[in-house]
């Protein structure tokens, strides 16, 4: 290879690189992935996550978590801690690539727990908590509507979607909703 081309391969690697090293910013997108957790949950966590204006993103099960400012490799750091220090994962890896892109296209909303398809659902304006449900494929046979949790902002809230005023809560982009098993009563 003449000395050219090494240095073009070279460059082409650093700046493929850079975004896992460059520090998260409010209102762009970060990439995060998560290792050491069976399948189903990985898919639970995987994702592109938006960083509010605030700095801050909305993470499965956990919540607001602060974002901007941090290299990814300390947010890394901050969610293998905090999914370990509440007894969701024992042993997580994350990888956090932040976006080089000037903000995330596609608004989501994010669905886990027992629906047969979890992950991100688009988000479009008057999306009801119960259509978020719905477009994740409903409840699986263990899941229970009774019991729904409603992340956002750092708050959790519960509804029981078997009754109808509590179908047609509005979402808001970056939710999480939490769709648990079922008790041993079967609810």
């Amino acid at each position: 290879m003449n000395r050219k081309a090494i240095i073009a391969l070279v460059l082409a690697l650093i700046s493929t690189a850079v975004p896992a090293f460059s520090q998260i910013k409010a209102g762009r997108a970060i990439q995060i992935s998560i290792q050491g957790v069976p399948a189903d949950e990985q898919a639970r966590i995987n994702g592109i996550y938006p960083v509010s204006e605030a700095g801050s993103i909305n993470m499965p099960f956990i919540g607001t978590v602060r974002a901007a400012g941090m290299m990814p490799a300390n947010l890394q750091t901050t969610l293998e801690s905090l999914y370990k220090s509440q007894g969701i994962y024992t042993s997580p890896t994350f990888q956090v690539i932040a976006s080089s892109a000037e903000s995330i296209d596609e608004e989501v909303v994010h669905v886990g727990g027992k629906v047969r398809r979890t992950g991100p659902v688009k988000f479009i304006e008057g999306l009801t908590l119960y259509q978020a449900i719905q477009a994740a494929g409903g409840a699986d046979d263990f899941g229970s509507m009774r019991r729904v949790k409603l992340f956002r902002g750092g708050t959790q809230r519960q509804y029981d979607l078997t009754q109808a005023q509590f179908m047609r809560v509005p979402l808001e982009q970056g939710d999480t909703i939490e769709v648990p098993q079922k008790d041993w009563l079967g609810r």
